[in-house]
């Protein structure tokens, strides 16, 4: 079966690391994961510069080491990304900054590529926002 994944929240947040966990699982399960798309504040799970506590894990390092090991699409909403300072090559180079902040792994798209994970897998998730 084939799946893509929506996340909202930020990687520090458990229902961006409930996607991880169920982005792995789909893997091991032998199933098909087209994309992981991140919209609103999930675009901080492909920001390279983002820091965990040194007593947490490393939630971006852990989606950035899954997305190149499995060659998983991982998708970062252009504008939501803008939005927040998370800046590809392209963009940083625009802004005259002398670097971007993606993760290895991530690459920034518009939400086309979200309808397009919606028309080329079965099933489509999404994870997040936290409530409090």
């Amino acid at each position: 079966m084939k799946f893509s994944l929506l996340v909202l929240s930020p990687p520090e947040a458990s229902s961006a690391q409930s996607a991880w966990h169920f982005a792995q699982a789909l893997r091991e399960e032998g199933h098909d994961l087209y994309r992981v798309f991140f919209f609103g504040d999930g675009v901080y799970c492909g920001d390279r510069f983002r820091q965990a506590h040194q007593t947490s894990v490393d939630w971006v390092k852990r989606w950035s080491e899954f997305g190149v090991s499995q060659d998983i699409d991982m998708v970062l909403c252009v504008s939501s990304a803008l939005r927040r300072g998370v800046l590809d090559e392209t963009e940083a180079e625009r802004r005259q900054l002398q670097n971007s902040n993606i993760a290895p792994g991530f690459l920034v798209s518009g939400l086309g590529q979200w309808v397009d994970a919606t028309l080329q897998s079965d099933r489509t998730l999404t994870f997040g926002p936290d409530r409090a």
